[in-house]
């Protein structure tokens, strides 16, 4: 037995823009036909039909373990002329493959070829779960029912001597090789597809093809812990928020020490030290600082080496004041420094049971947690 892929890129794929048909342009360092044929690359036979222009081209980039055929006018007469190329050698079994399509898994290839087993066409279909509207100048007049529906993918395999007659008995372009197969009478076994099998079609998708191909992602984790000790005054500024409060938090900038903690654990994950290195309490300008300023710098300097603030928690420690009644506030407020989502940062407090000297009430402790993803 054996197995070819026959992957269609004759196109010129100009819906996704750019200078250079979608086929050819780039895709994490690679063409997107480049990763596409990869996929293929352990098969028997790999044909690639392109537009004659693009011979050159794909002699270059393709390497040599391809064989290149001219496309036709029609996707069906570029398949058709694949399919001529395999006859007489020895291909049981067909896989058609779209060139825009760089993400398929291999998963997804061998259940298509192992349901070629038992049937004569296969092929991947994911079913359609939105609702489906009909519309006329971006105004809906109806809607359509989904039950039964599929959204077809490649790739779509058959049973070669099957795939070939059907090709040459179909008159005319057809919206893909299962449409040929079932002209010719022939049913067509739907195997389970794959939502990351995208299909590259706009130019948007480039940036969510490039995304999920991505294995370099970067994830960092720091930690901070605080304290200050209470002295006289009416409120303590905790995460940002003023709360009131019968003494004061003793310290060179506002003395926020839920803030502190956690811009030291943005500051540890990047490894750049803590608020000290950045901020030296010896430096007068910084006394009685709001701590909004450090937070925010530690916020910016992620962002400048290309990380993302995954979330953050923070947890205050203290007898009193109650902080239950603000933590939905000084998340908001940690949020807004940060410039991430509220629901990616998390505030809570606990008490030390009556211990220490957090017990004691002679000061409050924080500690924070931060991680940060490669942007």
């Amino acid at each position: 037995m054996s197995i070819a892929a026959i992957i269609v890129a004759a196109g010129r794929g100009r819906r996704a823009g750019g200078a250079v048909p979608k086929q050819w342009a780039d895709l994490a360092g690679q063409p997107v036909l480049a990763h596409t044929v990869a996929a293929f690359a352990h098969l028997d036979r790999v044909l690639v039909v392109l537009h004659p222009d693009d011979f050159a081209q794909g002699r270059r980039l393709l390497g040599g373990g391809v064989t290149l055929v001219a496309g036709g006018d029609t996707r069906a007469q570029s398949v058709k002329n694949a399919l001529e190329v395999l006859e007489g050698a020895g291909i049981t079994k067909v896989l058609i493959h779209d060139g825009a399509r760089p993400l398929v898994a291999p998963a997804l290839i061998g259940a298509v070829l192992a349901a070629l087993d038992t049937a004569k066409a296969a092929a991947p279909a994911v079913p359609v779960t939105d609702a489906l509207w009909r519309g006329v100048d971006d105004r809906v007049t109806g809607t359509e029912d989904r039950s039964g529906l599929y959204r077809a993918q490649t790739p779509q395999g058959f049973d070669f001597a099957t795939i070939l007659a059907a090709h040459r008995a179909h008159p005319g372009d057809a919206a893909d090789d299962v449409a040929v197969v079932r002209a010719a009478g022939h049913p067509v076994t739907i195997v389970p597809g794959d939502e990351a099998n995208l299909k590259i079609t706009y130019a948007a998708d480039f940036q969510r093809a490039a995304n999920m191909l991505r294995t370099d992602m970067d994830v960092r984790c720091g930690n901070g812990y605080d304290v200050h000790a209470f002295c006289a005054g009416d409120h303590v500024m905790l995460c940002g928020v003023k709360v009131p409060h019968d003494k004061g938090l003793l310290g060179h900038s506002d003395a926020d020490v839920g803030m502190h903690a956690l811009t030291d654990a943005l500051y540890g994950a990047l490894a750049e030290g803590d608020i000290g290195r950045h901020f030296p309490p010896s430096d007068p300008q910084w006394k009685g600082a709001a701590s909004e300023i450090f937070l925010a710098h530690a916020a910016e300097l992620a962002a400048k080496r290309g990380y993302k603030i995954s979330n953050v928690d923070v947890t205050l420690v203290c007898e009193r004041p109650k902080v239950g009644p603000h933590a939905l506030a000084m998340a908001a407020e940690l949020a807004r420094i940060m410039g991430v989502d509220p629901g990616r940062v998390s505030v809570k407090a606990t008490t030390s049971e009556r211990l220490g000297f957090t017990g004691r009430e002679e000061g409050i402790a924080a500690i924070a947690t931060a991680t940060l993803v490669s942007a």
